[in-house]
C-alpha cells in the first residue's frame, strides 16, 4: 500500500511581497487558519494589520491564534481540514521570546526540528508563509543578525520538506521548488 504525502508548500516573501494574499489564494474553500501573530495592547497599527488579513479570509475558514509552539504543533497534529500558517518569522519571534534567546547562547534547534516534523508528518495539506530575510543588509545588532540566521535556518529546514516552496517578489510568484 502505498502512503499518498500530503503537499506542503512554503511561500516566501519580502515585506508587503503580496506572500499572505497569495498564500491565501492557494488554499481550498475550508482550511484551518492559524495565526502565530500575538496582540500587543494599545499597538493600533498590529490591531489593523491583523484586522486586514481577518477580512479578506472566507467565512468558511476557522481561524485559531496560535503564538505559541505547542499550541502551533497540537493544531498541526490534529488537523482535519488544510491548514495555512501564517507566518513562520512571527512564529520564529514568538519562540525567541519565550526562550530569552535575543541575546544569543540559546540553541532554537529543537524548536525548529519540532516545527519541521509537525509539518511533515501533518496528515492534511499544509500551507505555510515566512519571511525571506536573507536577501537584505545585515542587521545592525546582535538581535537582529540572530533573528535572521534563525529564520534562514527554519526555512531551510522547512524548504526540504515541503513539496512546493514559492518566493513573492513585487507581488509575483516564482516557483523554486
Amino acid at each position: 500500500m502505498t502512503r499518498t504525502v500530503a503537499p506542503k508548500t512554503l511561500v516566501l516573501g519580502g515585506a508587503r511581497s503580496g506572500k499572505s494574499a497569495h498564500a491565501e489564494g492557494l488554499v481550498g474553500d475550508v482550511a484551518l487558519y492559524l495565526a502565530t501573530a500575538r496582540r500587543i495592547d494599545g499597538d493600533g497599527d498590529w490591531d489593523a494589520r491583523i484586522a486586514a488579513h481577518v477580512a479578506r479570509r472566507p467565512a468558511t475558514w476557522r481561524t485559531e491564534e496560535t503564538p505559541d509552539t505547542d499550541s502551533l504543533i497540537g493544531h498541526l497534529d490534529a488537523a482535519t481540514t488544510p491548514v495555512l500558517v501564517d507566518d513562520i518569522a512571527t512564529w520564529l519571534a514568538n519562540a525567541m521570546d519565550d526562550a530569552n534567546a535575543w541575546d544569543g547562547g540559546v540553541d532554537m534547534t529543537s524548536a525548529r526540528t519540532t516545527l519541521v516534523h509537525a509539518v511533515e508528518r501533518c496528515a492534511m495539506p499544509v500551507t505555510l508563509v515566512s519571511a525571506e530575510v536573507g536577501l537584505g543588509v545585515v542587521p545592525a545588532t546582535r538581535s537582529g543578525r540572530l533573528f535572521r540566521d534563525e529564520l534562514g535556518a527554519v526555512n531551510a529546514s522547512l524548504a526540504e520538506v515541503c513539496t512546493d516552496v514559492l518566493l513573492l517578489v513585487a507581488g509575483l510568484p516564482l516557483r523554486l521548488k
